[in-house]
């Protein structure tokens, strides 16, 4: 099964009989190109489908035609293998995660003189980000065998080389960098004993692969673990001597789509695109059997039943995610109180309701729960991903809510969990201390929810919350949630503008820039971060509004008005007389359309693709104070 599985990608759907007819007509009927190659990129494609598509992709941006509503990138690929065949999959499979990719490939093996050169086609051609496809072949790994002296010097000089890379490219382009790890070749020379002694081939890998992943987490740069992705289908099945041999094909060609995939998942993560809810069916996925015939009794959730611990695989995978931050919600055609039974009674369940954000258990179609599910949450509907064994479900929510990601499952339960992990709807560049939050987070906004029912008014709600407001300046502490806030928020985001951690460093420090992030505290639990603020210079006294972004979590909370509160203070405070706002519509932030409307900024001006351009002046009208105390700590010394 591991051949096919990961190779094919079969957590997708197959590919429809007429894929090429159907590729040929795209943009040609209700919905636009855009929606079209998505959908049909949504399948399983082999290498002359996925190149097909990318054709496509190709001549549109050429012709000038609209992708909408993918979102383009630029990505530039240095590399000491042939890329040619690799190319079409990434702008394939970037079509599938809401990427209009275009790709930037140098000449082969030239990954130096591109880094270095300020005047390379790479550096000139300002990308979104670099991928550095290189593997072991262009590293010096020679040291003397058991030697570790040498070997440390070895694995010391091929570090510095990898990591001149990225400072090269960052000081001339100002794109941030993909990193790959090393995959190991599969032919040891002391057998077993390869991983300890030092200089042999395996052992300098894996050290370089520990000091890589560090020095990238440490840097804010992004990281493609192409050698967890090696040993995952094996590393005798990753390497193809003969095709590096013919033709420098840094691995077997079977496994383009996948690794094609896993770059596609880094790149839309980059730019918010990734779930951050696991909705669970539960008959025959939570757990084996029917509860409303079988009763508690009878379904398969015990230890020692195949069946039965298959399912707790599920419980338990559903369970890690939740820890990493991922919120579980529940849609099951059945009666409430019936599916509740399991989550209450059972001794084996490791699922208990308080784990569970949303619980929908009705005769609805899973279309309309998924629907009321992401309203509930107050989080678009491409936020979420439904793991259910029924193909029939299954087919009708891709029907009906193309956004939702819907991973394929195999006839057998006992890989269930496995096809979710391998399916990455959960994709993460980085991780911050509120990811691990976020499940309470929800909890919390549940308490709040039954408390404002029982409140007379929304003012003597948002009072008894007894809110905390802390507002400073971007820093190092808060840069790794920063900036994942910028390049995930989608709906209440005025210019879904995003921003690399460099580059939100380079904000931090400019002093003629005003940055702000904003934490919200109450009497059920801290919010953690929920907004980002960034102002530049525009003209005399005059500064715009570059990023303002918020979690919808605090919605209808006043904070919008404290926030602008706070920053018509340090406008005052630094002599700027006048703030100019602008709303860049995305397709997915409607949400916040009349965002400087209802906050009395006047409207300057619309342009055609429905950009609104506003003014307020610093010296007018201040909002009104929300029932909150604000907090403004002394800046820490780093």
């Amino acid at each position: 099964m591991v051949d096919t599985f990961y190779s094919n990608l079969e957590w997708l759907p197959r590919a429809p009989e007429d894929f090429h007819l159907q590729l040929a007509k795209a943009g040609g009927g209700e919905q636009g190109l855009g929606d079209d190659l998505r959908s049909l990129a949504r399948c399983s494609l082999d290498l002359n489908q996925a190149t097909s598509l990318a054709k496509v992709v190709v001549d549109a941006r050429a012709e000038g035609r609209p992708l909408v509503p993918l979102e383009p990138f630029r990505l530039a690929v240095l590399s000491n293998a042939t890329s040619d065949l690799i190319v079409p999959a990434l702008i394939a499979s970037a079509a599938r995660h809401g990427i209009a990719l275009q790709v930037l490939r140098a000449g082969y093996d030239q990954v130096m003189q591109e880094a270095l050169n300020p005047d390379s086609s790479t550096n000139r051609s300002r990308p979104d980000a670099v991928l550095l496809a290189i593997d072991h072949r262009a590293l010096p790994l020679d040291a003397r065998l058991g030697d570790a002296d040498s070997a440390a010097g070895a694995v010391k000089k091929a570090l510095d080389y990898l990591l001149s890379l990225r400072t090269a490219i960052r000081n001339n382009s100002g794109a941030f960098c993909i990193f790959q790890t090393l995959a190991p070749m599969p032919e040891p020379l002391f057998g077993s004993l390869d991983r300890a002694v030092p200089g042999t081939h395996r052992n300098a890998l894996d050290r370089i692969n520990l000091e890589l992943t560090a020095a990238v987490r440490d840097a804010g740069e992004t990281l493609l673990d192409c050698a967890g992705l090696a040993e995952t289908v094996g590393l005798a099945n990753w390497h193809d001597p003969r095709l590096w041999n013919l033709g420098k094909m840094p691995f077997a060609c079977d496994f383009i789509p996948l690794y094609a995939e896993h770059v596609a998942r880094i790149i839309a993560a980059t730019r918010g695109k990734t779930g951050k809810v696991l909705v669970l069916d539960l008959d025959n996925t939570v757990w084996g059997g029917v509860i409303g015939d079988d009763g508690l009794e009878g379904i398969k959730l015990a230890q020692g039943d195949p069946s039965g611990e298959a399912h707790l695989a599920v419980q338990r995978m559903a369970l890690d995610l939740r820890r990493r931050g991922i919120l579980l919600a529940v849609s099951s055609k059945n009666f409430d109180a019936v599916a509740r039974e399991p989550f209450l009674k059972h001794p084996e369940m490791l699922l208990r309701l308080e784990h569970i954000a949303v619980f929908r258990a009705n005769w609805d179609d899973k279309a309309n729960n998924l629907r009321a599910i992401a309203a509930e949450l107050s989080l678009g509907i491409d936020s979420l991903v439904l793991l259910d064994d029924n193909p029939v479900e299954r087919g009708l929510v891709r029907a009906l809510l193309p956004e939702v990601g819907v991973p394929e499952l195999p006839d057998d339960p006992a890989f269930y969990a496995r096809a979710l992990a391998a399916a990455g709807y959960f994709e993460s560049v980085s991780l911050a201390a509120e990811d691990l939050k976020r499940a309470e987070f929800y909890r919390e906004n549940a308490q709040r929810s039954r408390l404002e029912s029982q409140c007379a008014s929304v003012d003597a709600y948002l009072a008894s919350l007894e809110m905390r407001i802390t507002f400073q300046p971007f820093d190092q502490t808060g840069r790794a949630r920063i900036v994942q806030l910028i390049n995930k928020s989608n709906q209440y985001n005025l210019t879904t503008r995003r921003y690399t951690d460099p580059e939100v460093a380079a904000a931090e420090l400019d002093e003629n820039t005003f940055t702000l992030q904003v934490r919200l505290a109450d009497i059920f639990g801290d919010n953690g971060m929920i907004s980002a603020v960034i102002c530049r210079p525009a003209g005399e006294k005059t500064w715009e509004i570059d990023t303002w972004l918020m979690s919808c979590r605090v919605l209808g909370r006043k904070v919008e008005q404290m926030v602008l509160r706070e920053i018509l203070s340090n406008a005052r405070a630094r002599g700027i007389t006048r703030l100019v706002g602008v709303f860049l519509p995305s397709g997915r932030n409607t949400l916040v359309v009349d965002h400087y409307q209802k906050l009395g900024f006047t409207k300057l001006g619309e342009e055609a693709a429905g950009a609104t351009h506003w003014e307020l002046l610093v010296e007018g009208p201040e909002p009104e104070k929300a029932p909150m105390t604000v907090h403004r700590p002394e800046p820490q010394e780093e």
